[in-house]
């Protein structure tokens, strides 16, 4: 799952009392000091010098650094702060106070001091919209993308999603994972496209599955049906993308039997780990969802058997067309061959976890493609854990 953002500044969550107007949090970083270290400086070189030359003017620099920081009231009592410095640091040479380059010096800190205060209160505004607006996102992710449930009778899922447009939790891939009458059935998917439009697309696909799968005993059939969702709720007369759709696969594990039946519309092959190594499964691609009017009849089953303690992975091509500084795809099922091969049995989560770093490692440059993968290991009938 994407990574958790950090939570605003303390300003931001609450409203603290002057005396907590100065306290740093230590999770700040030196931006946050910097203030404090300028008027220190500021007061240790007047009296180094004894006020025979003017360093008051370096304070006018203090509150629009404050206000990158700090809230309004943080920003407005540095400016207070700074202007009664000034009137302290003129005081001490005589004749200055009321010099006009002095009182010229008092009104630009004055100005610059609301100036900064207005940025302060409109960059906490921001910061208070960005984090509803990202609370927003979390429970849209939560409620398209639920989490993977870990044990469906005798199976074991476990999945991660990223979404490729950095600041975003929720992009173009989809996955569920769902016990059903006919077994376990799970779909993995990628959506032409990217944007509100893709998320929307994702909505229907994910609604639709988790409603059809429990009532179409053949999984050709379920693929018809989702494929009406992206011709009934998805966006229409996109003049930018008039030709949307969704590659996927859709498989399912049999209560009885261990074999895993695959539909593939237009989607990566999904790979299997077993003691042998990594094989891929064989299917028989049909278009992709949202094209299949133009293919009605092409729709074909694979069964393929599948062991207890076999792995079997599906991802997105965010995965597969991820590049290394050569321009190389990444191998996936090679990679995976030589992580777990003469290892035994992996668990779903050694998988996953895997292919989520070593991904990282192999791309030359933050890829914008969404990633999603699952992995889903048959255990025996009699298991329990």
């Amino acid at each position: 799952m994407p990574p958790h953002h950090p939570h605003p500044g303390a300003e931001s969550a609450g409203r603290p009392g002057p005396a907590g107007l100065w306290r740093a949090p230590l999770r700040q970083g030196w931006l946050w000091w910097l203030p404090l270290v300028a008027v220190a400086a500021d007061i240790v070189a007047e009296l180094a010098i004894h006020g025979k030359e003017p360093v008051s003017f370096l304070l006018i620099a203090v509150p629009p650094i404050t206000a990158a920081t700090r809230g309004p009231r943080g920003t407005a009592l540095s400016a207070v702060v700074c202007l009664g410095l000034q009137f302290w640091m003129a005081a001490r040479r005589p004749g200055h106070f009321a010099e006009q380059h002095h009182i010229a010096l008092y009104v630009s800190t004055l100005l610059i001091g609301i100036a900064s205060t207005v940025q302060a209160w409109q960059r906490e505004r921001t910061e208070q919209h960005l984090t509803r607006a990202h609370s927003v996102a979390a429970a849209m992710q939560r409620a398209l993308l639920r989490p993977v449930p870990y044990r469906l009778g005798r199976v074991r899922a476990v999945g991660y999603y990223e979404a490729g447009e950095g600041g975003t939790l929720v992009g173009g891939d989809l996955y569920d994972v769902c016990e059903t009458p006919f077994g376990v059935r799970a779909i993995i998917g990628d959506v032409r496209g990217k944007g509100l439009d893709a998320v929307q697309t994702v909505a229907a696909v994910l609604g639709n599955f988790r409603v059809s799968a429990h009532e179409w005993s053949s999984l050709g059939r379920l693929t018809q049906r989702l494929e009406l969702s992206i011709t009934r709720n998805s966006p229409s007369g996109n003049v930018e993308d008039p030709e949307l759709f969704v590659t996927a696969l859709v498989v399912e594990i049999p209560d009885s039997g261990d074999v895993v039946e695959i539909v593939d519309r237009g989607h990566p092959p999904p790979l299997v780990i077993g003691p042998g190594g990594v094989r891929q499964l064989a299917t028989v691609p049909a278009l992709p969802l949202g094209l299949g009017a133009l293919c009605p009849e092409s729709i074909r089953t694979t069964v393929h058997p599948l062991s207890p303690g076999e792995v079997l992975v599906v991802h997105t091509d965010g995965l597969s067309e991820a590049r290394d500084a050569s321009g190389a795809f990444y191998p996936i099922a090679d990679r995976l061959e030589d992580r777990f091969r003469g290892h035994g049995r992996p668990e779903p989560e050694a998988v996953v976890s895997f292919l989520r770093a070593d991904v990282a490692r192999w791309s030359a440059a933050p890829d914008d493609d969404d990633q999603a993968v699952l992995a889903i290991v048959l255990g025996r009938a009699d298991s329990t854990s």
